[in-house]
């Protein structure tokens, strides 16, 4: 986890597919505005788990008790992005950090046969 003022550069990279948008504009300027906080999750089904913790993209249609549900007010200020595939995060994880950043640990779980393949 780290918290930075996002380069224009990653913020054009990461919303490479909303380009053409007509909101595109709105978004780097809204992202570059203020510092983010970045993170990279890991554990058992973690894309489904955080996509589910963070409510859908659309705040008015967020479940209260997630992310967005209780602490969005619009989707154009849409407070967190949470990758759509591993993929997708693992892409996004070489765009926001530097491999020396990233920690590499085995917590005890890892280790057990509490997540059976």
């Amino acid at each position: 986890m780290k918290m930075l003022q996002a380069p224009e550069r990653i913020l054009a990279e990461h919303y490479q597919d909303l380009r053409r948008k007509p909101f595109y504009p709105a978004l780097i300027s809204y992202m570059s505005s203020g510092p983010v906080v970045a993170m990279v999750w890991e554990g058992y089904n973690v894309v489904r788990a955080s996509r589910a913790m963070i409510g859908h993209t659309d705040s008015a249609e967020a479940a209260p008790g997630t992310i967005r549900g209780d602490f969005s007010i619009h989707i154009s200020r849409n407070i967190i992005h949470a990758s759509d595939s591993i993929e997708g995060a693992q892409r996004e994880i070489q765009l926001w950090f530097q491999s020396s950043e990233l920690v590499n640990w085995a917590d005890g779980d890892q280790q057990s046969n509490i997540y059976p393949a």
